[in-house]
């Protein structure tokens, strides 16, 4: 399959205020380090991590929101991470986002009618009848009522909320959509829910989805291919079933076992130390190093760098080296 978007050596760069009272030179960290991966048209592409393993940050560089500070962010083969903002704009129409939070993300002083008119007015698409005709077709997609147009976000509940941000970020016909967390801020039912409604549109529409979630049950379900992150770097790329089923990373195995310990094809509960530092600590070799039960010397010393252990699926760890 064709590539939609493709990330090479993908790095941010954060500032952050020194430790030491006395230290007056700025200290920075890596919250995205040498990240690479590929998302081809049609498909849904997982980012897994815990909190802090860099998911939104790669998200918020792909759509622009962040400039990296080193690799090359791809769409359709053309490089957009260093586009100017009047050159950006034409893509930014083909890229929109769902965030986790409906309540913080829709404009309380807006009507339904502003917030999903809003992306047709900054591009200029739909106006007059057009433009209030696509709202309410709009709002028949995403399973709410025309007449919800003239409401505000404080009359709906999360789940509704959500629906509309859904609205809204479909609403100029964009081929790929960052879905950053956007079931985690809602009841397990409405998660069901929100998940197939996303699966009929990308059907429907044609779409492609960065889904990014802390949830791997959730990825396993609506991902064709998940990258498990830690500490900024892939620890772990491969097909939904090669993750959830047979995982090689020790990182991966303790994700997945701490959710499936119950279910008798998934190995028993993998315990792992808690993590040692943080990562601006990090001095060298793989990063899991320091909680991994199987590292060796080498392990704190070199970087393993992802390579391919069985036919598309590939890991950083040495254990799978030969």
């Amino acid at each position: 399959m064709e590539n939609l978007i493709e990330i090479e050596n993908l790095q941010v760069q954060f500032k952050r205020k020194s430790a030491k009272l006395t230290h007056w030179r700025p200290e920075y960290f890596f919250a995205v380090d040498d990240v690479s991966f590929s998302i081809a048209k049609g498909e849904t592409f997982g980012l897994v991590g815990e909190s802090g393993s860099g998911k939104t940050t790669i998200g918020r560089a792909i759509l622009g929101y962040l400039q990296p500070t080193g690799g090359r962010i791809l769409y359709e083969g053309k490089e957009i991470s260093s586009l100017r903002e009047k050159e950006r704009l034409t893509y930014q129409r083909k890229m929109q986002s769902i965030f986790q939070d409906p309540y913080s993300s829709l404009d309380p002083s807006m009507t339904v009618r502003e917030i999903i008119g809003e992306p047709m007015d900054i591009h200029h698409l739909y106006t007059g009848r057009e433009r209030d005709a696509r709202i309410r077709s709009l709002l028949s997609e995403v399973g709410l009522d025309e007449n919800d147009a003239w409401r505000y976000p404080y009359e709906f509940s999360g789940g509704q909320r959500q629906r509309i941000s859904i609205a809204r970020a479909i609403s100029i016909s964009p081929e790929f959509v960052v879905c950053d967390e956007p079931i985690s801020a809602l009841d397990v039912s409405l998660q069901a829910q929100i998940v197939f409604m996303l699966r009929d549109l990308q059907k429907e529409l044609n779409l492609t989805y960065l889904f990014i979630s802390h949830q791997l049950q959730i990825t396993q379900k609506i991902c064709d291919h998940i990258a498990v992150l830690y500490l900024g770097s892939v620890m772990e790329l491969g097909t939904s079933d090669q993750i959830f089923y047979r995982p090689l990373h020790p990182y991966t195995e303790m994700l997945v076992s701490s959710i499936l310990e119950a279910d008798p094809d998934i190995p028993g509960l993998v315990k792992v130390p808690e993590d040692p530092g943080q990562q601006g600590e990090y001095r060298g070799g793989c990063k899991f190093a320091g909680r991994c039960p199987h590292a060796k010397e080498e392990c704190f010393r070199e970087k393993p760098g992802l390579f391919e252990a069985e036919a598309g699926h590939l890991v950083s760890c040495f254990r799978y080296r030969t």
